[in-house]
Parts: C-alpha cells; structure tokens; sequence
C-alpha cells in the first residue's frame, strides 16, 4: 500500500501498459483518475478497477493533444482526489515511415501525442504540485529514446524528446519538490506492439520461418522474451512513491537488457562462433 492517500493522473490508460499501471496503483491504495480518447474502453476499464477497490477510480474521456482536454482531466484529478500527487503520461502511438515516407501530417502526429501530451500534462498538474508542496511524474518512453528503430523516426524522436524533457523538469521543479522520471519498456506485449507484429510474423511464414515477430525482435535479448505489460508497473509505482524520495531526473530501462547489445557481437553470436574464433 505504498501509494496510500496518493492520488494520480495516468493518461493512455485504457488498455496495456497504462491499463497495468492503472491496476498496480489501485492495489497499491491510491485514487486514480484514468484519461484516454477510447471512451467505451476507458469505462471498462474503469468499471473494472471500480470492482477491485470501490470509488478508487474514475475517467476522463481525453485528447492528449487538446491543451483544453488536459486542463479539465487534471482538474477533475484534483477534484476526485483533493490534490494530484502523482502524473504518469503513458499515452502513445507507434505508426511507422522513413524520414523521406512518412506523411507529414503522421510526423507532426506522432509527436503530438508523444512529446507534447506529456508537456501539456506536466504544464497543467506542475501548478497543482507545487501548491500541495511537490508531487512525481513518472513519463512513460521506450527504448527508442536511446537506440534508433528501422523507419522509426519520428517515434524514436518522440521519445529521445520525452527523455530531455523529463530531465529538464527534475532540474527545474525539484527545488520545489516535483520528481520527474522516466521508464523506459523494451518489447511489451501490448495490443500496440502485437498489432505491429502481425506483419512481421506473415511475412517470417511466407519465407517458411517458424518464428514469430516477437521471437525475432527478442531473440538478442537476455532474457529472451517480450515483457508483459504488468512488468513494467512495478518500476512506475516504486518512482511514483515515496520510497523514491531522492530519485530525481532518472531514467530506468526496463528492457530485459536489450540495451546491452551489440548489433555486430549479437550477429556473430547467431552464427554460433565467438570473437576471434
């Protein structure tokens, strides 16, 4: 119950990652408003952290991209709750496109949602932070933000950007006691990244692979495995509580060290021989 008496803003979450936080933070005591624009699932998802803990959730049907939307949803956080300890900005999108492809109404897109959702929310809850004397946000990147993804660009982008600006708000909140901090997810199992697998996988068949999209993406990795949405809570709620008092301007992959790999080591790994041999 480390999130006790706390009461958060967790945007994006209708369903994967967000929808596991939102479900982690319910266990853990706090109160929690859950935003996203899919209204018919954002309802069920909190119907459904209604009935683990009663009155501990509620929504708001909300555009990231809308500064008007996110004024209102952390207004109704403050009401729900009396004050908003906690942001954690998870909404996102993945759509593909090579610099030279990509439409450039995706592009402008794609870091609407990524980059200036999580600025808009941080602009409208840092006000209500400092009145109540602090808070945590916990931003929600990838492993994008640090290593490039094939005809990733503006996602990647999107991140590395989500990254500086979670870094530049612990350096300028802190002294009045706002934690800014991010988690960064490897491979997830999301309906997101499941959806962007599917192609992968058809086409692995048509060359007559027996592996799926996600036993290729992972297949360097460690721990050699995409995570499960709910692997990724552990670490939101640790930076979003007080047991993080002193963390501040952090960045936590958790990725099954994928980002230990190297491209060129991992290739002649698969070839079953060694450096030098």
């Amino acid at each position: 119950m480390r999130l006790e008496g706390k009461t958060a803003l967790i945007t994006g979450g209708s369903r994967g990652i967000g929808k596991a936080i939102a479900k982690k933070f319910v266990e853990e005591g706090a109160k929690i408003v859950v935003s996203d624009i899919l209204k018919d699932e954002l309802e069920k998802t909190v119907a459904e952290l209604n009935a683990l803990k009663s009155g501990a959730a509620a929504a708001s049907v909300s555009d990231v991209t809308n500064f008007e939307d996110v004024q209102r949803s952390v207004a109704e956080t403050v009401k729900f709750g009396g004050k908003i300890d906690i942001l954690v900005n998870n909404a996102g999108i993945d759509p593909g496109g090579s610099i030279v492809d990509i439409p450039i109404a995706q592009w402008k897109k794609i870091l609407d949602v990524n980059l200036n959702g999580p600025f808009y929310h941080m602009r409208a809850a840092i006000p209500e932070m400092i009145k109540q004397g602090g808070g945590s946000i916990v931003n929600i990147a990838s492993l994008a933000a640090v290593r490039c993804l094939p005809s990733m660009p503006a996602y990647c982008s999107s991140k590395g950007g989500l990254l500086q600006l979670s870094a530049q708000c612990a350096l300028e909140y802190g002294p009045q006691k706002i934690r800014s901090n991010v988690v960064a997810p490897g491979a997830t199992t999301t309906e997101m990244l499941v959806n962007a697998m599917r192609s992968l996988t058809e086409a692995l068949k048509k060359q007559g692979v027996d592996k799926t999209g996600f036993d290729v993406m992972t297949e360097s990795v460690p721990l050699r495995r995409p995570a499960a949405p709910e692997e990724m809570t552990g670490a939101v709620a640790f930076l979003a509580s007080d047991e993080a008092s002193f963390i501040n301007g952090a960045f936590l992959l958790v990725d099954g060290g994928a980002a230990l790999v190297d491209v060129s080591g991992a290739s002649v790994a698969k070839a079953g021989v060694g450096w030098g041999v």
